[in-house]
């Protein structure tokens, strides 16, 4: 069997795609009633075949877009701080299936709400144990939302975890409140499961979470622009966050991070959603993963724990775990393609990839060498109008030019 590497190599050498289908999409998207602007890049096969910078990164329209702006990840961050744990589980300082409590004592003996109010919860321990797998595929059973677990999501929303001042405090936060249901049968993606794995990963590491990312992943890919917090000097490049005001109007989204851009998006170092980068950065980091765990010289995964990463966890469960979409799964980190022919992205069966809530978008497509970056800085609001529709016609856009 052929490695990455090596399919790679004996490919040809991919041409630079026709522009105009993507550049239409991303034109169409941009403007009074859409995004102030958009960035993308496509690589086939360790080549960058397009490039695309669309519109502008302030809301009064005077500063073009730059190629090398920076972004709010917010979820993006979330497949970083998994390959983050699995560089320390190929090193023996942390296992994927040994119960979370062994790295946090305060998540002994837990427990899960059977029944009753918010003020009298009827608790029953919990059958399984929860394990640190269970916190990379969002399967914990933490009482993150749904009407279906209001007490669970009352009693933990109860705990204001949120309102740490670190990690720590987090994670012991998160413990003192029930689950809502067994780890291991039902995905439930939250953040919570993130930031409980960001601690893990400081436990496990001995060092802060924020230096382990620097100096582990960042620093060795040379992901320059890519932290909790943007350097004074560089604030000036990042895009203006906007969302919909109760008339349907354009403003400026009311977060911290988008009031004062480049402040960190929590008191803790947030890996849920935390990061700021560029798409030149994380095409190094997709980019990476795409080329199984090695990126110019330098290597941050075994192929086969890439592999694993890319691949799907909820059917591995016993029982299964239904799946989040059609034809997909859940990998360690990201979303799984497993079947193209009822999956709703366009993409071969094995796909790996994940969004932000501000719109930002990659994917990765190993069986056609492909990796895609888009990023713009929108935050939905319910009940407003919703800008156009971005990643689904632009991935479309990029298959169709792939293909002819």
């Amino acid at each position: 069997m052929l490695s990455l590497a090596a399919c790679a190599t004996a490919a040809p050498t991919p041409k630079a795609l026709p522009h105009a289908p993507m550049d239409a999409v991303l034109a169409d998207a941009v403007g009074p009633e859409g995004y102030l602007g958009a960035v993308a890049v496509v690589a086939e096969r360790g080549t960058v075949v397009y490039r695309g910078v669309f519109g502008h990164a302030d809301l009064q329209g005077r500063q073009p877009l730059r190629e090398d702006a920076i972004f709010r990840l917010y979820s993006m961050s979330k497949p970083v701080i998994s390959v983050a744990a699995l560089m320390l589980a190929e090193e023996g300082r942390l296992q994927l299936d040994v119960p979370v409590a062994t790295y946090l004592p305060a998540f002994a003996g837990l427990q899960r709400v059977a029944g009753g109010s918010v003020e009298t919860p009827e608790l029953v321990p919990v059958q399984r144990v929860l394990t640190v797998r269970h916190l990379l595929t969002h399967t914990a059973g933490f009482a993150t939302g749904g009407d279906d677990i209001r007490v669970a999501s009352a009693l933990l929303q109860a705990q204001a975890p949120e309102d740490a001042s670190d990690l720590a405090g987090y994670a012991e936060r998160v413990a003192r409140a029930p689950l809502a249901t067994e780890p291991g049968t039902r995905f439930r993606y939250d953040g919570v499961n993130t930031e409980v794995l960001a601690r893990v990963v400081e436990v496990a590491s001995g060092q802060p979470f924020d230096v382990f990312l620097r100096t582990r992943i960042f620093q060795p890919l040379g992901m320059h622009d890519t932290g909790f917090e943007v350097p004074l000097a560089q604030r000036g490049r990042i895009m203006a966050l906007t969302t919909r005001d109760a008339e349907g109007r354009r403003v400026l989204a009311d977060t911290p991070s988008a009031r004062e851009a480049g402040v960190r998006l929590r008191a803790y170092t947030s890996g849920a959603g935390g990061l700021y980068s560029t798409v030149a950065d994380y095409l190094r980091f997709a980019r990476m993963l795409a080329e199984g765990g090695k990126r110019e010289g330098v290597r941050l995964l075994r192929e086969d724990t890439v592999a694993m990463m890319m691949s799907d966890q909820l059917g591995r469960f016993d029982p299964p775990v239904p799946a989040p979409e059609p034809g997909e799964g859940f990998g360690l980190g990201g979303y799984v393609v497993t079947d193209p022919a009822v999956a709703t992205r366009p993409g071969s069966r094995g796909q790996f990839g994940w969004s932000g809530a501000a719109s930002t978008y990659f994917t990765i497509d190993r069986e056609r060498g492909l990796v895609i970056l888009l990023m713009s800085q929108h935050l939905p609001t319910e009940g407003a109008p919703a800008p156009p529709k971005l990643a689904a016609p632009f991935y479309r856009a990029v298959y169709s030019a792939v293909t002819r």
